[in-house]
């Protein structure tokens, strides 16, 4: 399966495409990469009850990342498409960074 994250920070936008021979990752690995990445990158939950859903862990850690940080880093930016496409089961997701809005 091929699976494709678009990344949206504002007017620029920035399309990530897996592969169809990538391995894809267990949702559990991609879960367990989206929790270390969002302490990592000293992201906030966004719900008072502190309860983080796999789509505000993706809009947050895009959101701390930054588009240069998506650019600057290919395996990162691999890595975070493998765990957005494990973690949704989806196959094509757009993660909006400034409204954090995450669809599939």
């Amino acid at each position: 399966m091929r699976s494709t994250v678009r990344l949206v920070f504002g007017p620029d936008e920035l399309t990530v495409n897996l592969p169809d021979h990538d391995k894809p990752w267990a949702a559990d690995e991609a879960r367990r990469w989206l929790d270390d990445q969002f302490v990592a990158n000293d992201c906030e939950p966004l719900r008072a009850l502190g309860k983080v859903l796999v789509a505000d862990k993706l809009a947050a850690i895009a959101r701390a990342v930054g588009l240069q940080g998506f650019h600057d880093d290919e395996a990162f930016r691999t890595d975070f498409a493998r765990a957005a496409s494990a973690a949704l089961a989806r196959d094509l997701i757009k993660v909006d960074a400034e409204t954090g809005k995450v669809t599939f």
